[in-house]
C-alpha cells in the first residue's frame, strides 16, 4: 500500500471559500483516480482540491501545467499528483495521456472534462472551420477521454464521469456561438451516456454551471467543487443525470459587472442543487 500524508481537515472562511488544514491522523491507501482534463486555476483546481480531500490522487491535464505548479505542490504533500501538458482537442496526445496515468496512477475512476473553447463569436460571423475548432475541443476532447477510461470502467462495473456543461446549452447567447453550441452538444452526449451506462455500474452526469466562476460569490469555485463531490458520491441507483448549478436569487451575471450579456427574455430554470436524488 501507498502511505502519503495525512488527511485534510476543512475551515469555511465566508461565502467566498475554505482554508485547508491537516490532521496528524496519516492517510495509507488512495480513494481512487481523478483525471481532471481542463484544469485551470479556478474550477479545475478547486475540483482537485475537493476530490484530494477525500483521498483520492489526482492527474490534471493542462495546455500549460506551469500554471498549476502551486496546486500541484499543494496537493503533492498529501495525494499523488500528475500533471501533464495536453491539448484537450488533440485524441492522439489524450490517449497518450490517459495511458500515463494508468502506468503511474492506476485505473481512473472518477473523470471530470473541464475542458472549452473560450473564445467569443457571433453567430452571424462564425466560421465552419471555427466552429469545427471550438467543437473538437468541446465535445471532441470530450469523447476522446471517456473513450480512454470506459473500458476499464465498464470491467469493474462502477466509475463516474462529470462534464461540465453550462448554462449557455440552455439558454445560448449570440455573442458566444461556438460556445453554446459545444455546451449543447456536451450536454446532449452526457444525458445520453447516463441512460446508456447507468445499467453497467458507471455514472455519467452533467453539471452546468449557469453563470461566471470566480474566487468569491455565488459563483465560487470551492462551492461548485463540492457540488461535484455530491454528484460523485450519489448511489448509482439514485443517480442524477444532470444538476443545474444556479443558486437561488443569484444572478448568473455576478461577476460580470457590465452585464454584457445580459437577457432574461428567456430564464433558466435550475435544479435546486439540495433536491433529493431521483431516478432519472
Amino acid at each position: 500500500m501507498y502511505q502519503f500524508g495525512c488527511k485534510f481537515r476543512i475551515t469555511k472562511i465566508g461565502a467566498g471559500g475554505h482554508t485547508v488544514q491537516m490532521s496528524d491522523e496519516p492517510r495509507t491507501t488512495s480513494a481512487g483516480v481523478c483525471v481532471i482534463v481542463g484544469a485551470g486555476m479556478g474550477l479545475g483546481s478547486a475540483v482537485a482540491r475537493r476530490f484530494a480531500r477525500e483521498g483520492y490522487d489526482i492527474a490534471l491535464f493542462a495546455r500549460n501545467p506551469r500554471r498549476l505548479q502551486s496546486v500541484r505542490a499543494e496537493l503533492a504533500a498529501h495525494v499523488r499528483v500528475l500533471s501533464v501538458r495536453v491539448d484537450a482537442g488533440d485524441e492522439s496526445a489524450l490517449t497518450d495521456a490517459f495511458t500515463r496515468v494508468v502506468e503511474e496512477l492506476g485505473p481512473v475512476t472518477v473523470l471530470v472534462y473541464n475542458a472549452a473553447d473560450m473564445t467569443p463569436d457571433a453567430v452571424d460571423e462564425l466560421g465552419v472551420e471555427e466552429l469545427l475548432s471550438a467543437m473538437r475541443t468541446d465535445v471532441g476532447g470530450a469523447l476522446a477521454s471517456i473513450h480512454a477510461v470506459l473500458p476499464a470502467m465498464r470491467t469493474a462495473a462502477s466509475g463516474t464521469i462529470l462534464l461540465t456543461g453550462g448554462g449557455l446549452a440552455l439558454e445560448p447567447y449570440p455573442e458566444w456561438a461556438s460556445l453554446a453550441a459545444g455546451k449543447a452538444a456536451l450536454r446532449s452526449v452526457g444525458l445520453g451516456l447516463h441512460k446508456q451506462l447507468k445499467p453497467h455500474g458507471v455514472h455519467v452526469a452533467v453539471v452546468a454551471v449557469c453563470g461566471i466562476v470566480a474566487q468569491s460569490g455565488p459563483f465560487a469555485s470551492d462551492a461548485i467543487a463540492d457540488i461535484y463531490w455530491e454528484v460523485h458520491r450519489q448511489p448509482i441507483g439514485r443517480a442524477q443525470r444532470e444538476v443545474v448549478y444556479l443558486p437561488a436569487g443569484a444572478d448568473p451575471f455576478y461577476n460580470d459587472p457590465d452585464r454584457r450579456y445580459r437577457d432574461t427574455s428567456s430564464p433558466i430554470r435550475p435544479v435546486p442543487v439540495d433536491a433529493p436524488f431521483t431516478e432519472t
